[in-house]
């Protein structure tokens, strides 16, 4: 046994004898991350990569560009709330408090309506997850990321947080590997094509509480499937944080839909990190609508490394007083034949700030590419600020790329033309937006497109969310 193995296994034993004062108290410590390891059972591979994740966090910088991250005190973060309850499979034997809180989102009508499977995560765990039978009969899994470690762990091993998001790629990264807790994980077998779309919803509940669920999800060769992501949480003083992270492995001739609605409240920071693998002949889709959170870093990336192969990312932002919304998209492409589009669109209002990072990176082996960037910009009012820091680095000669920037403000003759036909100031400024945000909303399934269009009309009322 070497002495690494030997230290480890003293702190675990340690830990063992009085677990309660690691949980649900602020502040990170080596003596915690082996504690979540223990509370979930997890095989020696995974308490390493949290222990091996810990000290490169510890030794990371935090990040010296994008929004200002000084306040935010990683030391008040409390980073593993478990709530009082098994994970269920009936929505009705979810306890009441917590059920009414999803009840209130729509979650259980929604899946009566619309969705093949439903994961719903409080704080640290998952408290209900469910599939349809015919699915299961396929092959389809759709469970619990703590289940999927425990069931499938050749599965999960061969992709965690190795090629995809390695523990090493940014602080966050590596805080995330240390403590992740809960999140989904998703294998379409080949071949098959799920025709309802699957959904996972996220509440961080807990004052000052991080949030750090882990989305994998793998989609063997020729299958289809689509994925619908939620979160929200309530406001607080104290600032939150969530830096979940979701890896997606995208196999020759697959397709996979990614539809993401991010609602923090305005005291969460939201350093999220999300990438595909994309495989020959495969198409990644990205659709993303980011509001709420006080500071966001989100920058949802696509590595074509197949031949042919395709990534669409299209976003959609909301920055409103006291919001730093920074976020964009990254596409690699590696292979010959690849394409992309990215497509974004941020709205500021009420001294909010917005900022769009895109990056294409075309690499000498990638001939014949293709690749394209639109970000539009509208400003309410001046005391707002919108920004687009686009990048392209292309390393050889036989590619086609394009880039598109507009920033606008919202017209007075266009307010006073929609007034004359008797519509009231404020519709008319809502109408305006609503057609900004059109190209985006209108690929979202319907409800969602409706509840996002929804969100932004309450911002923009200046609700509290």
């Amino acid at each position: 046994m070497s002495k690494q193995i030997k230290i480890n296994r003293k702190l675990f034993d340690k830990a063992n004898k009085d677990s309660s004062k690691y949980i649900a108290k602020p502040g990170l410590t080596r003596e915690l991350v082996i504690e979540i390891s223990k509370q979930k059972k997890e095989p020696k591979w995974m308490l390493d990569k949290r222990l091996e994740a810990y000290q490169l966090y510890i030794k990371a910088p935090m990040p010296n560009w994008g929004p200002d991250l000084s306040k935010l005190n990683l030391d008040e973060i409390v980073y593993f709330v478990r709530p009082d309850t098994e994970e269920k499979t009936t929505w009705e034997e979810v306890p009441e408090e917590i059920k009414k809180t999803f009840d209130r989102l729509g979650i259980p009508e929604a899946e009566k309506k619309s969705l093949a499977g439903v994961g719903a995560q409080y704080d640290s765990d998952i408290v209900y997850h469910n599939l349809q039978t015919n699915l299961k009969k396929q092959g389809v899994i759709f469970e619990n990321m703590d289940v999927a470690v425990q069931k499938y762990p050749e599965l999960v091993k061969k992709h965690f947080m190795t090629n995809c998001v390695p523990i090493t790629d940014h602080k966050f990264a590596s805080l995330h590997a240390a403590v992740w807790s809960g999140g989904t994980f998703i294998y379409i077998p080949k071949g098959i094509k799920v025709e309802l779309p699957l959904q996972a919803y996220f509440r961080m509940n807990a004052e000052a509480g991080g949030q750090f669920e882990h989305t994998m999800i793998i989609v063997d060769e020729g299958a289809d499937v689509a994925y619908i992501e939620g979160c929200s949480a309530p406001r607080y003083s104290k600032n939150s944080l969530h830096a979940g992270c979701v890896e997606i492995f995208v196999g020759k001739n697959a397709k996979m839909k990614y539809f993401s609605i991010e609602n923090w409240s305005k005291n969460t920071y939201n350093l999220n990190t999300k990438r595909a693998l994309v495989e020959k002949n495969a198409t990644m889709e990205w659709v993303s609508g980011n509001l709420g959170s006080g500071v966001t870093m989100l920058y949802p990336c696509s590595i074509l490394r197949g031949e042919g192969a395709k990534s669409d990312n299209l976003g959609i932002a909301y920055s409103g007083e006291g919001q730093d919304q920074d976020i964009g998209a990254k596409t690699i492409h590696v292979a010959p034949n690849t394409s992309s589009i990215t497509k974004s669109r941020s709205i500021s209002a009420y001294g909010g700030r917005s900022t769009f990072r895109g990056l294409v990176k075309i690499s000498k082996n990638a001939k014949n590419s293709k690749a394209i960037v639109i970000c539009d910009g509208l400003l309410m009012d001046e005391k707002s600020s919108c920004n687009t820091i686009p990048s392209m680095d292309i390393y050889n000669n036989e590619v086609e790329a394009a880039h598109e920037a507009r920033v606008g403000k919202i017209g007075d003759e266009e307010i006073f033309y929609l007034m004359s036909k008797g519509i009231s100031e404020e519709r008319a400024i809502q109408l305006i937006v609503a057609g900004f945000i059109e190209p985006i909303v209108k690929v979202l399934p319907f409800e969602y497109a409706l509840e996002l269009n929804r969100l932004i009309e309450m911002e923009m009322e200046g609700s509290i969310i």
